[in-house]
């Protein structure tokens, strides 16, 4: 395992990278593989967030030092069939882009707006984790998703 100096750098890069990525709704690139792929770098840091989907998701970030992966998170989730899009994903942009330096990797625990409501449950630090994310309509729950994730290559 890396030192915390280093986790912390990786935790650093991931917020960094969450304000240029999906949560910023910036423009991913459609690849010949049908897939939606959205990087960012900086100086030694390079972000990489590949997933496929539509209703459900999946998918997987990797951040990269000095061009070695060091770090990795999938993710799969889905919208309650009855509800639409266009009132989730804005809303888990919003959520997602409370992320927080002791969690980078998804959202916060518990992020509300209007009649809406983000639940964040995990467990594990950034080394090795895994959580799932609700997001709630009143007492409804119209989305969840799965994630799991950690250091790579380390050996």
């Amino acid at each position: 395992m890396k030192d915390a100096q280093f986790l912390d750098k990786i935790a650093e890069f991931l917020l960094e990278a969450n304000e240029h990525g999906y949560a910023a709704d910036v423009r991913d690139t459609k690849g010949p593989d049908d897939s939606n792929t959205i990087e960012y770098s900086s100086g030694d840091w390079r972000y990489h967030d590949n997933y496929f989907g539509g209703e459900p998701y999946g998918g997987r970030e990797v951040v990269f030092f000095k061009g070695k992966p060091v770090y990795m998170m999938v993710y799969y989730g889905s919208v309650n069939q009855n509800i639409g899009t266009y009132k989730v994903y804005p809303f888990l942009r919003k959520a997602l882009l409370v992320r927080q330096k002791e969690n980078p990797y998804r959202g916060p625990k518990l992020f509300e707006e209007d009649n809406l409501k983000y639940v964040n449950d995990w467990v594990g630090e950034i080394d090795n984790f895994n959580g799932e994310e609700k997001i709630f309509d009143v007492d409804s729950c119209i989305y969840s998703a799965k994630y799991i994730g950690g250091l790579v290559d380390q050996r």
